[in-house]
């Protein structure tokens, strides 16, 4: 699914990939990877999980410039998964959608040098960097994968939804290098605002934070001296060294308590979960997803779709599954659903294909179905054609269904759709439905489609079958040109520069008298350009570590207040050139 088409089941991810027009990376671009790149093989190789070390050495992800996805791509098909480009942050469905499918999906941009320690925006070195190398273990890998499944499944709140449309806004104006402070302030007076709307935990709220605190900022083995495995900290240049440090309190993993500690997404952590091992981790989540709605089904199930007031898929026990958004649900008096009723585009599917005439056109305005026995305790779909008829069910004759609800069906059956010898859909002409001297269903509104189901075994996000409910457009990514020129600045062509210094077959006057030219533009116009700086050092480190200019910029970027966050990567630059 990298731009060669979708495999069945994953069409509705396709709209949220996009391209890597590698070409517009700027040298600038590239030497933010390479310095973030560099930190993480000196500083994380005895403080990272032993998986990520691995992996960071075997995915073949280099460091001088920006992988390309297509690269990481066929490095992860080695152990079965894959890699995608997306265009920054997509709702959390989509995102856990490709995870349970063995997809890494990887945003293209790459942040800036003022947010070269962390940014809440996904980005390359994020995804690359932090997400990748670590998939290379089996047992993490499977871990991730089966958080991607719940996270694909859980059902989420509508108030939730403008809370990500708020936190998408901020992470745009915080990595946008035009934004000011007041753009930023209100963004996050926008994200405030709509988390305030948001009352109580949706299954998606719990999963969330459960991978943030795992997968994002998980820490690992021993409680006093735990290795790093979150993709947030391994991304981040600050966060990664400072999160091992005592005032962050390390706390024992456990579902239950990652689910109650909320987090902020601009802000260091104040307090990280330690698991023993990622099979700890995996033995965990199968334990919390046999307390969601995709699991346990039934009426608390139908209750949490009624609340998401979002498309999720409704399982009966004959297979039958019914994808809509749920707008009503009738109860008995001891509070158990009897009648549901969609609204709007609803479809009709076995086993995640949708049944021949039973898509969104047939039902555009809804679908509205029973849910129980009939009077004798009789389970439909146990029954067989021959159990059928003694019941009166017979095509082309008048039946009426009395369920022990309360419900009763009235009409000419029309047809019966059948599964390994058992109905899971019966169709009535001339049909009646009431409930409690309510009418749920009147002849003159056409067939009455009626679903069978003793009861409702699962509920989820989404569709039973996407391909064809959501019906998106296979786009041929690969068709696109990526051979624009694009023109450097003046700073870009001085990174540039010195990029092509470093990697040169041999230095000689002429280089010196190049590397004295870029100095010279960096005084007189770039006083505040810290990182070229750090890499001329680099170059005088291999070439002339005596030359006087190497105590001049010393002096120059260590002396002068950059602000705590720069202050704190530029000493660590130094640490890195000083001993490499």
């Amino acid at each position: 699914m990298t731009g060669k088409g979708a495999k069945r089941g994953q069409a509705h991810l396709q709209p949220y990939i996009s391209k890597q027009y590698y070409h517009r990376y700027t040298p600038i671009d590239h030497a933010v990877w390479r310095f973030v790149m560099k930190q993480n093989h000196y500083f994380l190789k005895d403080i990272a999980h032993p998986a990520y070390v691995n992996g960071l050495r075997d995915s073949g992800i280099k460091t001088e410039s920006i992988p390309k996805v297509d690269d990481m791509n066929r490095s992860l098909a080695k152990v079965g998964w894959g890699a995608v480009t997306i265009d920054g942050l997509i709702p959390g469905s989509v995102f856990y959608g490709f995870l349970a499918s063995g997809l890494l999906p990887i945003a293209t941009e790459i942040r800036n040098i003022q947010n070269i320690a962390y940014t809440p925006a996904p980005d390359m070195i994020h995804e690359a960097a932090g997400h990748a190398p670590i998939l290379l273990d089996k047992s993490y890998r499977e871990f991730v994968r089966k958080i991607g499944e719940m996270g694909a499944k859980a059902l989420a709140s509508k108030e939730k939804l403008e809370v990500f449309k708020a936190v998408r806004h901020l992470t745009i104006v915080a990595e946008d290098p035009h934004s000011t402070p007041e753009n930023v302030k209100e963004a996050e007076r926008l994200v405030a605002e709509a988390r305030k709307k948001v009352k109580g935990l949706s299954e998606s709220d719990m999963v969330s934070r459960l991978f943030w605190w795992t997968v994002e900022y998980g820490l690992v083995g021993d409680l006093n001296n735990p290795k790093i495995y979150g993709a947030g900290l391994l991304s981040s240049v600050g966060e990664s060294q400072s999160c091992l440090a005592d005032d962050v309190k390390k706390i024992p993993f456990s579902v239950e308590e990652c689910i109650k500690t909320p987090y902020d997404v601009t802000k260091p952590q104040p307090q990280l979960f330690v698991c023993k091992d990622f099979d700890e981790l995996a033995a965990a989540i199968d334990h919390f997803a046999s307390t969601m709605a995709f699991k346990k089904g039934g009426t608390e199930s139908l209750d949490k779709a009624l609340q998401s007031d979002n498309l999720a898929t409704f399982v009966f026990s004959s297979g039958l599954q019914v994808t809509g958004t749920l707008a009503t649900i009738w109860k008995d008096d001891k509070g158990e659903a009897v009648y549901i009723r969609t609204k709007g585009p609803t479809a009709l599917s076995f086993d995640h294909n949708e049944l021949n005439g039973h898509g969104k056109d047939t039902h555009h305005k809804g679908f509205g179905t029973p849910i129980g026995v009939l009077e004798g305790k009789i389970a439909l779909e146990n029954c067989s054609l021959s159990q059928l008829k003694d019941l009166g069910i017979i095509e082309g004759s008048e039946a009426v269904l009395k369920f022990e609800s309360g419900v009763n069906v009235k009409g000419i059956v029309k047809s019966i759709l059948m599964s390994a010898g058992n109905p899971i859909l019966i169709s009535f002409q001339d049909c009646q439905v009431t409930y409690q001297g309510q009418i749920l269903f009147e002849p003159s509104w056409g067939t009455y489609d009626m679903a069978v189901g003793a009861a409702i075994t699962s509920v989820y996000a989404g569709a039973a079958d996407p391909d064809k409910f959501f019906e998106w457009p296979i786009n041929d990514t690969d068709s696109l040109v990526d051979a624009e020129v694009q023109r450097l600045n003046e700073l870009e062509s001085l990174y540039a520069e010195i990029r092509s210094l470093r990697e040169g077959t041999e230095w000689n006057e002429q280089c010196w008298t190049r590397l004295e030219k870029v100095i010279e533009t960096l005084d007189q116009k770039y006083p505040n350009e810290w990182l070229l700086r750090l890499e001329i050092l680099e170059i005088y480190k291999l070439q002339n570590s005596s030359h006087p200019n190497v105590k001049i910029i010393s002096e120059l970027l260590g002396n002068k207040n950059w602000g705590k966050s720069v202050n704190q990567v530029i000493q660590r630059g130094f640490t890195l050139i000083n001993n490499s």
